[in-house]
């Protein structure tokens, strides 16, 4: 199809005799080259539209990126410009110097270019042709592409942002020529985009396999004390609250128990912290060593503590922080869960908010190093939905930082400057839209005392006199323990056992249901939408509640990827409209603060991450407002809805966009990256399956997909019960041996629950795979193949337990992924475990996401993800299917690199759409918030920076496809 389009547009787009057509500039001809061989196709007119015309899709065009960086003799073409100039004569006129004064400079990298991509369409390539709507190319193959031109030194580096915006060989060309110095605008506000530098300052080689075994051991010797312990302390409790005379005694000894006992749990790691590290300061940690053994030891105690779950987003949280070290001025309010780690580094000023999912830890992991700097926000300062602020950053006084955006290491925001994106650039847009309220001291005082005494006097004696009330419910349990020792030799042990965690894996499903459903909407009667409260009342704790009761993750990822979510949905209180049921109309992860002012239009798919973030805060107020989904939309992985959003009907949001609040509204496009540019709604690629969508296909279709869709939630509540079960045993025979054993039991117990976790969740996960392993896929949602995906997704197991440590490498071993020696892994995740090879000394930050699958309205891809030696992926990055990373490698934190990119051996990628960042000083933050004193950044370092003006790196351009 691609090669007979390509044709028609060449034939038709011959020039007559009389009016002889533009003579194609090399670089035209070497872009249209590039081009045709990506499409497989004879020759690429240089007019013809990448999307309209010639049926590409953003895949093609990323290999047609790829093979361009692969040509020296080429300029490297992003996706944005591929989708901003989508010919090959737009995209090399973009690409060529301003002024040609010299037709050969121009040329040569034109016809550079159209050799490349000709040879990736595998057909001749004209200048003006569109690398999507004449060429029928997709971002594969444009991202081939790119990955060829950066193998030709005298061609410039293309990245996928530029193909986008200049999706033609001569505007391509013409973009990446350097113009003359009479010609460039002044930069509005240069900002420092900086990416990791390639080596630690102290030059330490990897570790050997002593250092790395003995970290391991270390770390397995702390967890086995930190266990003990926990024993201990709860075979104490135990016993002396089951010496009560009556249920009032026992109660008042389970409110002292847990109040102490949380107490204990929340004064560890503040004691840890002073202790194993003292005050944080500036420095490089090697990791797989005794201090990194410290680091991990800190790290963890801070960030399990369940202080943030039970206070999370109140006065409690900042209070917890500052014994921790962190400079936090008064009225500041910080919603976000993640837990900073350098907290002595950590300095915020009076009345600054940050928003939820957004991440300033602190530190980051970077070529087998933790790096720790500041991070340092002024006062009355506004931090986003979702943003990540890397080490050394800043923002000014009165500044704002807009939802999915990312300041990378070395940026700094100036005073009462609004800036997004990622990197983050100046923006007009305002992002401050809820008023103030009233909320001094004594509200938040109020509101703190009021969640210590709910949790002490109701949440932890329920949860400790849940034992009392199973013996109360299983009589027959209670006589069987009390018998004596050895008790799970009698077979009615198990059967008790077995009815037991049948009541509470199908229990808690049905009650987690009921509660999700009724008391949040009495609760909702209270909220008015678009009203102000001030925060830390009456109306936020109903907020609150509303929000954790109607967020349910074990509901969404049982009745996600199938027909029932919609159901669900309605009736915890979504408005879908007319819903028109694709089997898929929403993945497994769906989020949001209110579900009663959620609409989403008909026809609308979701393919899996979304976060409604339907209530707006400052540092003393929120407000509820609807967020409105237009129908007929797609939306991908990893996105933040706001109420504000300007989307309109019929668009594609692609993966970790960042949705526009401001401006018109948008309809029939497609939005990438972060700040957003438009691209094609949709591309030849996606009517593969069309057929499949007739009313005489698709309602046989859809009913298998319903059958075995039910049939994957059986098998996933069998896989919970089979754990349920396997923890009560435990349980039960810790509880059986109590008698003899004391705590010594409990222990026994708790290495017993980490050992069947283990075993339990890699058999389900490799059986599921019969053994096997995945193999790259095309093919529509409505074949078997994809239904058994979704059921895969479902049965996966996480091994989070073991981030930091050398058994994570071992954990994704056992689950299929390829790993090298020394994985360092800090919290990734991998969904297509067995798609993904990872090489030697590789390090993978917190929320790291290797993804090797896309969903695009009603077709399913899938294909390999290859990470080199010493490869390093930053904080929250993303990575899709297609995609390699070459030795030494450098992923910066929040980005996304796309489907088919390359990044060669040692290139420092970053941004979003991620694209190389040249090495070029980066100034040094502007501006140091005031009152509080400013920790100090470090001196200047080279390091990439980007121009805000045109999103273009100094030496040449800069910019997550939905599942």
């Amino acid at each position: 199809m691609l090669r007979e389009t390509a044709d028609l547009m060449t034939a038709g787009s011959t020039p007559s005799p009389l009016h002889p057509g533009p003579v194609p500039t090399p670089t035209e001809q070497e872009f249209a080259r590039v081009l045709a061989q990506v499409l497989q196709v004879d020759s690429v007119p240089a007019d013809g539209h990448f999307f309209e015309d010639l049926g590409a899709d953003s895949m093609l065009m990323a290999r047609f990126c790829a093979r361009v960086r692969k040509h020296p003799d080429l300029p490297s073409v992003s996706m944005k410009e591929v989708y901003e100039h989508p010919t090959i004569r737009d995209l090399a006129t973009a690409l060529a110097p301003a002024p040609p004064p010299a037709p050969a400079t121009a040329g040569p990298v034109e016809s550079g270019l159209a050799e490349v991509l000709s040879a990736v369409v595998d057909r001749p390539v004209t200048p003006d042709s569109h690398f999507f709507e004449d060429l029928g190319a997709d971002s594969m193959l444009m991202a081939r592409f790119c990955a060829r031109v950066r193998k030709h030194p005298d061609l410039p580096s293309v990245s996928m942002k530029e193909v986008y915006e200049h999706p033609t060989i001569r505007g391509l060309a013409t973009a990446l020529a350097p113009a003359p110095a009479a010609a460039v605008a002044p930069a509005p506000a240069p900002v420092p985009a900086p990416i990791p530098i390639p080596e630690p300052a102290n030059g330490a080689p990897p570790a050997g396999a002593l250092r790395y075994a003995l970290v391991g051991l270390l770390q397995l010797l702390a967890f086995l004390a930190y266990s003990g312990v926990v024993a201990v302390v709860a075979s104490t409790g135990f016993d002396w609250i089951s010496d009560g005379h009556d249920l009032v005694s026992e109660y008042l000894r389970a409110v002292v128990f847990g109040g102490l006992t949380l107490l204990g749990i929340i004064v560890t790691p503040i004691v840890a912290k002073w202790v194993l590290i003292g005050r944080w300061t500036p420095r490089e940690i090697p990791v797989w060593s005794l201090a990194y053994v410290r680091f991990w030891v800190v790290k963890t105690l801070v960030r399990v503590n369940p202080l943030v779950l039970l206070f999370g987003g109140s006065p409690i949280h900042v209070l917890y922080l500052r014994a921790l070290g962190a400079r936090i001025g008064r009225g500041v309010t910080i919603l976000a869960k993640q837990v900073p780690v350098a907290t002595d580094l950590l300095t915020i000023g009076d009345h600054t908010v940050v928003r939820r999912e957004s991440a300033l830890p602190g530190y980051r992991a970077h070529a087998g190093h933790i790096q720790i700097g500041p991070v340092t926000i002024g006062r009355d300062v506004l931090v986003g939905e979702a943003t990540v602020l890397d080490i050394d950053t800043s923002i000014g006084d009165g500044a704002q930082l807009g939802l999915r955006s990312t300041l990378q290491r070395g940026q700094a925001v100036p005073a009462g400057e609004h800036w997004h994106g990622n990197p983050a650039r100046r923006t007009d847009v305002d992002y401050r839209v809820v008023p103030p309220a009233t909320c001094g001291t004594r509200r938040r005082v109020v509101y703190s005392l009021w969640q210590v005494l709910t949790v002490c006097l109701v949440t932890l004696p329920l949860g400790i006199g849940g034992i009392a009330m199973l013996l109360l419910a299983w009589p027959e349990i209670g006589a069987l323990l009390d018998a004596g020792p050895l008790a799970f030799t009698d077979p009615s042990f198990y059967l008790h056992a077995a009815e037991v965690s049948a009541v509470l894996s199908l229990g808690s499903v049905l009650v987690g249901l009921l509660l999700a459903t009724t008391l949040p909407r009495v609760l909702n009667l209270a909220i008015d939408p678009d009203r102000v409260y001030p925060l830390y009342g009456f109306h936020y704790a109903l907020h609150r509640g509303i929000t954790r009761l109607t967020n349910r993750k074990a509901l969404t990822g049982l009745f996600g990827d199938s027909s029932y979510i919609v159901h669900y949905l309605q009736w915890i209180g979504y408005d879908l409209s007319e819903v028109e049921q694709t089997g898929s109309n929403f993945g497994t992860n769906v989020t949001h603060e209110s579900p009663y002012h959620v609409t989403v239009g008909t026809g609308t798919m979701v393919a899996d991450g979304l976060t409604v973030a339907n209530a707006d805060y400052s540092a003393t107020s929120f407000r509820v407002s609807r967020a409105t989904i237009g129908p007929r939309s797609f939306l991908g992985n990893g996105i933040i809805y706001p109420p504000q959003s300007r989307m309109g009907e019929n668009c594609l949001l692609a993966t970790k966009v960042q949705l526009p609040v401001e401006g018109p509204v948008r309809n029939d496009v497609g939005l990438l990256g972060s700040p957003a540019f438009e691209i094609p709604r949709s591309v030849e690629r996606d009517g593969t399956f069309d057929h499949y969508k007739g009313e005489q296909e698709l309602p046989g279709r859809l009913a298998a997909k319903n059958g075995y869709n039910l049939r994957t939630i059986a098998l996933v509540l069998l896989v919970r019960w089979a754990s349920y079960l396997g923890f009560t045993l435990l349980g039960l025979a810790a509880a059986d041996l109590h008698h003899s054993l004391g705590a010594g039991s409990v222990f026994a117990a708790e290495l017993g629950a980490v050992l069947f976790t283990i075993g339990f969740g890699v058999f389900v996960e490799r059986a599921n795979l019969r053994f096997g392993r995945l193999r790259p896929q095309f093919c529509s949602i409505y074949e078997p193949y994809f239904w058994w995906h979704e059921r895969y997704w479902k049965l996966l197991w996480n091994p989070a337990l073991f981030n930091g440590t050398p058994m994570k490498g071992l954990m994704w071993r056992l689950v299929g992924v390829r790993v090298g020696r020394r994985l360092f892994d800090d919290g990734a995740d991998i969904p297509e475990r067995t798609l993904v090879t990872i090489g030697d000394d590789c390090t993978l930050n917190a929320a790291t996401w290797l993804q090797a699958h896309s969903q695009e309205d009603g077709a399913f891809k899938s294909d390999t993800i290859t990470l080199g030696n010493g490869v390093t992926v930053g904080l929250a990055a993303w990575t899709h299917y297609g995609v390699v990373l070459g030795d030494g490698a450098v992923l910066a934190a929040d980005s996304f690199l796309m489907k088919g990119e390359e990044i060669p051996a040692g290139e420092h990628w970053g941004g979003n759409p991620a694209q190389e960042l040249p090495e070029v000083p980066a100034a040094l933050p502007a501006a140091t918030p005031r009152p509080l004193p400013a920790a100090a950044l470090p001196p200047p370092r080279t390091e990439p920076i980007l121009q805000a003006s045109s999103g273009r790196a100094s030496a040449r351009p800069l910019t997550p496809t939905p599942r």
